[in-house]
Parts: C-alpha cells; structure tokens; sequence
C-alpha cells in the first residue's frame, strides 16, 4: 500500500464513519504498535509516528531494564515492502476493533451532555418491557415505566421524547428517553413558542399527569408579552401542536403570579375559585368554589386538584362554598342547588376548542358553553346558557 493509498484511505474511511482523520490516524499509530510488536525480534517497546501530510511512517524502538526505564533508543522502521504488508495487515486484524471502539466513546459523547434534551425517532420495536427508538445513529430505550398508559406505538410511526439517561456500555452507548416526563413538555413549547426558546417567555412550573392532563404556569419578561397568549398562537395553533404530540393530552397553561393567592386560584382553571385561605407558613390552602363546580375544581380522579396542588407547591383541600360555611358555623347548611348557575350542566368536562384555542365546556346534555359564558352566568347566578342560545 502506497503513502498515497493509505492517505485516500484514511480519508474515506473517516468520512464514512463519521470520525475525525486525526482521530483515526491515533487508531492507527495504536495498530501499528500492536502490529509490530508481534514482528520476530521487536524491541520491548516502540512509538510510532506517523507525519499527516505525507503519511511516512516511522518507529522509535526501546529496550527496558529491570528499573523500568526505556533505553537504547534506536529507528527500527521496517523495509518499504515489510511496512506495507504490516499495514494491510493492521487494517484487516486490528483496526476494525479499535474503530468500533471509538465509535461508541464519539457516539457516547455526542449524546452525554444532551440529558434533559429533546429528541425524535421513529419506532422500530415495541413488547410489554420497552420501545425502541431509532435516532438515525443510535438506538434510544423507552421504557414502560417512562410510556404513557394507552398511548400507541404504531411501528414506523415518529415519536419526540426526552432523554433522561446516557449510559456507557461495551455495546456502546443506551439512550434512556421518557414520554411522561414534564420536561417533555417544556421542550416541545420550546420548539412551537419563539418567545419561550428566546427567553421572553418563561415556564416557571409545570405539573402533568401523563397522557390526561397538564398544567403549565408561564411569565413573560417582557410586559408588552402575553405569556399564554404566545404559547397558545394565532387560532390555537401553537398549543395544539403540542396536544397533538402527546395524543391529545388536554393542556392548561395558567398565568405564573408571585401572590401564592393569585396562583392557587389561577391553578384551579378551568373551576372559578371563590376563596383562597392560605395558612401562615404558606404550606396549605382551604380553597373555595361554587358548589356546581366542587366536581369540576377536582377533576377526575382528582387529577385538577392534585396538578394545581403540584403546580402551586402547596398543599390544597377544595371546598364548595356550602362545606365552608357549614364548617364555620358548626353545623349543617343545606346545599343551594336549585338556583346554583349552569345546574343544567352540571355533568361533562372542559374541552380545548382546536380552533381557538379557548376552553369550553361540553355539558352530558351535548350543549357548549364558553368559558366566559360560564363566568359570566357564575357571576350572576344564572343558568348558563349554551352556544346555541348566545
């Protein structure tokens, strides 16, 4: 093998893995050391050096004696003819090893510092332990426990997912990505908002119950801004490309406020609070709705009440307005139900209208009614009225 072919070689091969030409031609002085010592009478100890733009080669041998020191240093490069079978040899026995082996550190390293990091693959295989992910390079590992209940993973079908691990292995490196984890969707409101990746609009918490629904609370830095309104867009837009990566996992994004108060009552959206009675050290809140929206301020499951509690950081009992009082005066009160607004739609759940962007409850009876509409009949007392009657 000439200089020249050796040069070209270096050169396609570095491209066609990915590596850089210095890093393959350490591989090389590494392969070469390796190679030679198993020549017949090779010194104890040898370097190679290697000149990059000519690709002369040449070794430097060493004796060693009984302290350890190399000594007698002296040139033993091989003969032309015996260095270039050395080499095809080495490319043949030794460096394909050293080059996988560099591959995995570049691949490890390339994805070391990306934890917290968003990433997309298409799925390649999925059974009742994980799915995996291929990322064009690498492989990433989505484990059950990171996999949202229900949610299918069609093969060939793309998925965005945040990484929480890297781990070094002797295969190379594991990618461990979640689809549950909130900082899934702080990343992908980073990728819809402009504001949000330039820093204008900030995700100051964020709570999630996976696959049903999350809570974000967001504050602008600029006070000509408006937070929600840039992470909602023109028509919904930017939130419902995110609602539509997760599935349809229904999305709050509630205005971020330094009075615990504020927040708290913010937080209980899509419930209107009536009372919010935080304790001295700010721990714990008694908050208090209208008792036709005691289920709704809860939530399924008491999914509403547990995200605001995690969103807020604070512990929250929600009351209707009938609990509190028959609390404060120490016995019964009978519940106002008849003359209690929107009674008539009492039963059905608050929807992201996709158009809008804008909540809207869809009562059991197949009525729509607006959020403003329901605040205004709250404020009122009157029955609600539904979209067809406005």
């Amino acid at each position: 093998m000439s200089n020249l072919d050796m040069t070209e070689a270096i050169r396609m091969l570095a491209g066609d893995r990915g590596i850089s030409v210095d890093s393959l031609l350490q591989v090389l002085v590494e392969a070469l050391a390796t190679a030679y010592k198993k020549r017949q009478g090779a010194a104890e100890e040898v370097i190679v050096g290697i000149n990059p733009e000519n690709m002369d080669i040449t070794f430097t041998a060493y004796d060693v004696d009984d302290d350890g020191n190399w000594i007698n240093e002296r040139d033993d490069t091989p003969k032309k003819d015996e260095l270039g079978r050395i080499a095809a040899q080495t490319f043949r026995q030794v460096m394909s090893q050293r080059i996988r082996e560099v591959e995995r550190d570049r691949k490890f390293e390339e994805y070391a510092n990306r934890e917290g990091d968003i990433v997309s693959g298409i799925v390649q295989k999925t059974d009742t332990k994980y799915t995996l992910l291929d990322l064009g390079r690498v492989e990433a590992l989505l484990p059950q426990a990171e996999q949202v209940q229900g949610e299918v993973r069609e093969p060939n079908a793309r998925l965005k997912a945040y990484i929480v691990e890297v781990r070094k292995t002797p295969k190379g490196p594991q990618i461990v990505v979640s689809r549950t984890h909130p900082g899934l969707i702080k990343r992908l409101f980073e990728l819809e908002v402009p504001e949000i990746a330039d820093g204008v609009v900030e995700i100051k918490a964020c709570s999630r119950e996976p696959g049903q629904r999350t809570k974000i609370a967001v504050w602008s830095n600029d006070h000509n801004v408006d937070p929600v309104g840039a992470c909602v867009g023109a028509r919904g837009g930017r939130v419902r490309m995110v609602v539509t990566e997760l599935r349809g996992e229904k999305v709050d994004i509630i205005p971020f406020s330094d009075d615990t108060r504020d927040f708290i009552s913010k937080a209980m959206s899509p419930a209107k609070v009536t009372e919010v009675r935080l304790s001295e050290d700010g721990t714990q809140a008694d908050v208090i709705v209208p008792d036709f929206q005691l289920s709704l301020a809860i939530g399924k499951m008491g999914v509403n009440a547990n995200l605001a509690a995690r969103l807020t950081g604070v512990r929250l009992d929600v009351k209707s307005e009938t609990q509190a009082a028959e609390e404060a005066a120490g016995g019964y009160v009978a519940p106002v139900t008849e003359s209690a607004p929107a009674a008539n739609y009492a039963e059905g759940e608050w929807v992201t209208n996709e158009t809008t962007g804008a909540m809207e409850w869809h009562a059991a009876d197949g009525s729509v009614v607006s959020q403003e509409q329901w605040a205004s009949a709250s404020e009122t007392g009157e029955t609600a009225p539904n979209e067809s009657e406005a």
